[in-house]
């Protein structure tokens, strides 16, 4: 879908404008052309970006292939730009993914193509629909508002990561088991992709706030000053979140070790017990020894209970030592 918004000099805005008036919306200095391209196929978006806007072919290519890590160039008349939204799965909420978004700022417009809808666009698209005023703040500070609003979808994400920390904390005292190993090692994973993503975006508000570009103004680089400390105060928080991870996994080490040590324990004092009981069953319970004498006495009942009797207060006796000497 190509969609457009079009906020001339003067006049009211325009929407989903024919594609041969776009060359008329740029040549208008004062007006602002919000141009955005979803789920296009390459050779439906390279003629617009090419021949419409005039961006250089690497520029274009690098916008048309959806892997590359946030990032900012400078083309002296316009920006192009790669930030990353995030989403993330209510089934799986572990598995966390990003969506690129690519953007090209000129003094009169902005141009943004995706692969996917992001809900921070989709909502900035239906501000500007609803509220004029948006568009008449100039394609910088549009810029603005939408890194401000993909940035502000990574909180929810985090304060869900730490409630699910919480919750798997809790079932490492209760019931320590293979899945819950499994969700510890899938939020690990999904905290280092976060990482990986969240720093150079920092990177990229960093230097929107203090580079030198011509189509930034001074006067607006204070607002992506304030998107860069929000980036800065999430990346903290993801290094907090990857230690809490980091401690869990060594707390389910722990409590999984000491339940082996429980049960080795109980183990070993069972076979201590009946270790006696073991001696006496075989040492009575031969049968290649001549007797010397008549036996009799021996397999009468009182001998049977005086070595079932043995049998009892044996393991009893050893289970009393072994508390003695506090080995349990």
């Amino acid at each position: 879908m190509i969609h457009s918004l079009y906020q001339p000099t003067e006049g009211s805005v325009r929407t989903d404008l024919p594609p041969d008036e776009l060359a008329a919306a740029l040549r208008d200095p004062g007006g602002l052309l919000w141009l955005d391209l979803v789920e296009e196929p390459p050779e439906v978006c390279e003629p617009i970006l090419h021949d419409t806007f005039g961006f250089h072919p690497l520029a274009v290519q690098d916008a048309l292939e959806q892997a590359h890590v946030p990032k900012v160039d400078d083309w002296t008349d316009y920006l192009y730009l790669v930030l990353h939204a995030i989403a993330w799965q209510e089934s799986n909420r572990e598995r966390v993914d990003t969506l690129e978004v690519d953007i090209f700022l000129g003094p009169n417009y902005l141009v943004t193509h995706r692969d996917q809808p992001v809900a921070a666009v989709e909502r900035l698209w239906a501000d500007c629909q609803r509220d004029e005023r948006h568009l008449r703040k100039g394609a910088t500070r549009l810029l603005y508002l939408l890194a401000d609003g993909l940035v502000a979808d990574y909180m929810p994400v985090f304060e869900q990561f730490d409630l699910a920390i919480d919750r798997i904390e809790d079932r490492i005292f209760r019931t320590p088991t293979s899945p819950v190993l499994q969700r510890v090692f899938s939020l690990k994973r999904a905290l280092v992709h976060l990482r990986r993503i969240i720093a150079p975006q920092r990177e990229v508000l960093n230097k929107l706030a203090r580079g030198d570009f011509a189509v930034i103004a001074d006067e607006e680089r204070a607002f992506f000053r304030d998107v860069y400390d929000h980036l800065v105060r999430l990346y903290d928080i993801n290094e907090s979140l990857r230690d809490l991870v980091g401690g869990a996994l060594d707390t389910y080490l722990s409590v999984v070790n000491n339940r082996m040590n429980e049960v080795m324990k109980t183990l070993t004092l069972i076979t201590t017990l009946f270790m006696p009981l073991s001696f006496l069953a075989g040492f009575f319970g031969m049968n290649f020894f001549q007797p010397a004498f008549a036996l009799g006495v021996w397999t009468g009942r009182w001998a049977f209970m005086l070595m079932l009797a043995t049998m009892v207060l044996t393991p009893l006796g050893m289970y009393l030592w072994i508390r003695k000497r506090a080995w349990m």
